[in-house]
């Protein structure tokens, strides 16, 4: 049976024991994850706990929504029996209706066919790392294995244990300043999740320095479930022309080659982010994304306009 479990109900060790034997599991559906990124969070849960389903809320002016948190790239159904595209819709048809609006992320194993559910198809970016270092960089574009050359000629150096503030400050110092993606809490709460991942041996943070030792390009890898996420980097002008972060994102690979590991980096539908990550021969994944409003058809454009400026 399917229930509904509000936050305070959760059984977190069996919740997370669920998350970290399921058959799909990822690092982002860990009740500590959870408790940092989600604003709030309720869940549905299989008996005892065979399988769950988070569900990240928030409140606004009395509408209660479940929304997909910062840095939090897939949820959904995870589960420690066999997953069918049944079992997914008999777990999204049990979605409490007071949540008026829901706009979340399955995760890849959450097979959705037809017309069944309303969703749109997003793309992730991944790769195999069990071959030997020198097999997967046969892979690597021509554009990618030119530009190591270029970072091998700046003599850059890999440093494996950085301060989670200084990935964090170099963001905002450059690319922060042209996009207006995340708010400053949402920083905050990137800095705990780091801290309490290095904890945990779930978060490594590398990066890169210059020849005059001065930090150019710095990232935030997640470890978990046999994968490795790039969850996070940043870098300053000299970084891009001298390529990085390419060589950083080379160094960790070849760092866990020949391993079982998937090698995760996000995927992203900006174009030119994803062609710079198929560049290391990794291959897209399709997830699902749900989006819908229960309200009546007359108030749904104001719903939608209100809920896109929240």
């Amino acid at each position: 049976m399917i229930s509904y479990l509000t936050h305070k109900q959760i059984n977190k060790r069996k919740w997370d024991e669920c998350i970290s034997s399921s058959v799909n599991g990822r690092i982002y559906a860990y009740s500590w994850y959870l408790d940092i990124m989600a604003d709030n969070w309720d869940a549905l849960v299989l008996d005892n706990f065979q399988a769950v389903f988070p569900l990240p809320f928030r409140k606004k002016l009395g509408v209660y929504y479940v929304y997909q948190p910062v840095f939090t790239q897939q949820l959904g159904l995870f589960s420690k029996i066999q997953l069918s595209p049944q079992l997914i819709i008999d777990f999204l048809n049990h979605i409490p209706k007071h949540f008026k609006f829901v706009n979340l992320n399955l995760n890849q194993h959450n097979c959705i066919y037809g017309n069944t559910v309303n969703h749109e198809v997003r793309k992730n970016i991944e790769m195999d790392l069990i071959s030997e270092y020198q097999l997967i960089k046969a892979n690597y574009s021509t554009n990618l294995k030119r530009n190591l050359k270029k970072a091998q000629a700046a003599k850059l150096t890999v440093f494996e244990n950085l301060r989670p503030e200084s990935v964090i400050q170099l963001f905002q110092a450059n690319k922060g300043k042209q996009i207006n993606v995340y708010a400053e809490d949402d920083f905050k709460r990137l800095l705990r999740l780091i801290y309490k991942g290095m904890h945990m041996k779930h978060v490594e943070v590398w990066g890169i320095f210059s020849s005059e030792n001065n930090l150019c390009a710095a990232a935030i890898f997640l470890r978990s479930h046999r994968r490795i996420t790039f969850l996070f980097s940043g870098a300053n002008e000299y970084a891009v022309q001298n390529a990085a972060l390419p060589y950083l994102l080379d160094a960790y690979i070849e760092a866990n080659s020949e391993r079982e590991l998937i090698f995760d980096f996000e995927g992203s539908n900006i174009e030119s982010l994803a062609r710079f990550y198929l560049g290391f021969g990794s291959q897209p994944i399709s997830y699902s994304q749900i989006k819908w409003i229960r309200t009546s058809s007359l108030l749904k454009p104001v719903f939608s306009s209100y809920l896109y400026f929240r």
